[in-house]
């Protein structure tokens, strides 16, 4: 990834028509970065590219990019669609599930300059793979002065709520409730259904063969998920409020938060109602050429193929 940021096209070459398959034109960098990552249109099936992203991003409130979280090309390219959104000429909010509610104080010290990354690091508890995976996005927010949100629950709270339930809240100090959204609902939907039948494939003891997850637990399991998509969907909400309605919030999130238009962003959704919203899908393959939409269809308005390295 470069550290370059790209001004927004004049007025002048501003296209106001509608591309063909629905793909709108816009505002969008004259100099994008170096992309070879196979984009596709998931409702019609067609090859897109990053002007297309860029097309869609720049009438946008919130743009969600669901990701694998240890898949290597899927952190480049996410680098890379976060420089070029940079250069769509309008304001940009960097929001991270990698980063608690908690540590938004320290998020907020480093990104000023008044915290070096050391201690930055010391205080922010970030993922093991922070250096590689995601301090690319946080230094090029830097560098260009976006706001960085830390979004997510504590991980404290939503173990908690997954050995106890929703009450668990209930014994919080007020100073500690305050990490976690006001408004918690878990209804029993589509995301509901989708996130059972995962843990059916995950067995209380682990390893192959292994039975699923008791219902009870995995009830208490999705209730602690919608703690993190409701406590993620309110500081996006309240991110993009603060930073005005021509900003792009752009979230990183693991991709069961956001495929389908589900979890996280529906619960922006349910916030914002009239917002735009734009759900990107990563998804490793062996050959992103061969990648296949089947069962994907859905799953995100682009899904982008990237080369499965692990």
């Amino acid at each position: 990834m470069t550290s370059r940021t790209f001004a927004a096209l004049p007025l002048a070459m501003v296209l106001a028509a509608c591309a063909p398959g629905g793909v709108a034109t816009s505002p969008a960098p004259a100099d994008l970065p170096d992309w070879d990552f196979r984009v596709v249109q998931a409702s019609t099936g067609a090859e897109r590219s990053l002007r297309d992203i860029l097309a869609r991003a720049a009438e946008s409130d919130v743009v969600f990019f669901g990701e694998f979280h240890d898949d290597p090309e899927t952190h480049r390219a996410e680098a890379l669609l976060l420089e070029a959104i940079g250069g769509l000429g309008k304001p940009v909010v960097l929001s991270l599930e990698m980063f608690e509610r908690d540590v938004q104080g320290a998020v907020n010290d480093y990104m000023s300059g008044t915290l070096d990354e050391e201690a930055f690091l010391s205080r922010s508890r970030p993922w093991p793979r922070y250096a590689t995976d995601y301090r690319p996005l946080v230094e090029l927010a830097k560098a260009n002065g976006w706001p960085v949100v830390a979004s997510n629950v504590p991980r404290p709270m939503a173990s908690a709520v997954g050995r106890q339930g929703l009450g668990a809240l209930d014994s919080l100090t007020s100073a500690e409730r305050w990490h976690a959204a006001t408004d918690i609902q878990c209804p029993r939907d589509e995301y509901y259904e989708r996130f059972m039948q995962t843990m059916r494939g995950h067995g209380a003891g682990g390893g192959p063969g292994a039975d699923s997850l008791p219902t009870a637990m995995a009830e208490r399991f999705y209730l602690a998920q919608c703690v993190k998509d409701e406590t993620m969907a309110e500081a996006i909400v309240n991110a993009r409020r603060r930073a005005g309605s021509d900003a792009i919030v752009v979230h990183y999130n693991g991709a069961f938060h956001s495929d389908f238009g589900l979890g996280t962003a529906d619960r922006v959704r349910r916030r914002e109602p009239g917002w735009n919203i734009l759900v990107v899908t990563a998804r490793p393959v062996a050959d992103p050429a061969r990648g296949s939409l089947e069962g994907h269809e859905r799953r995100a308005e682009f899904v982008i193929f990237t080369r499965d390295l692990r």
